[in-house]
């Protein structure tokens, strides 16, 4: 089965066509290193604006975050997944870690098809596991670990 990966812009970003054919084609590489059978990706680049109001409708959290994972799959059952990914703290974190917007929005992505594939970040052992696995497979595809750089002095 070969996934489908449809990365797409919200108006408020239409600007950033390379960062999208470039982000879709990266996924689309990470994906068979992931170790289980994936039908569907799409991953919608969005803005603070948005962000917000989609973290606070499904996760009664106020305020913007990196990505949002909405599971369309069963248990069991090749993931498809719908995700939010949002662009301005793509921007804002990758100033802060000295690369490019796209490779943010590459790990913001990775990040969420990881979560369908049972990994998890809200404890310390399984955010060094999830953050591991997504420099395992950034490297893997020749990117090298992306995460992983914040913590180099």
């Amino acid at each position: 089965m070969v996934p489908v990966v449809d990365v797409r812009l919200d108006a408020p970003v239409k600007q950033l066509e390379a960062e999208r054919a470039w982000v879709s084609d990266r996924l689309a590489a990470c994906l068979p290193h992931l170790g289980g059978a994936i039908a569907r990706v799409t991953v919608e680049v969005i803005d603070d604006h948005r962000m917000a109001a989609l973290h606070e409708r499904f996760s009664h959290v106020p305020g913007t975050t990196d990505v949002l994972t909405f599971p369309a799959s069963g248990p069991g059952e090749p993931v498809e997944v719908d995700l939010a990914v949002c662009v301005d703290e793509a921007a804002r974190q990758s100033r802060a870690r000295g690369h490019d917007l796209r490779q943010e929005l590459l790990l913001y992505a990775l990040h969420g098809v990881l979560h369908c594939m049972g990994f998890d970040d809200r404890t310390p052992d399984e955010h060094a596991r999830m953050h591991a696995e997504e420099d395992r497979i950034l490297q893997a595809i020749g990117l090298g670990a992306v995460y992983a750089r914040e913590e180099r002095p």
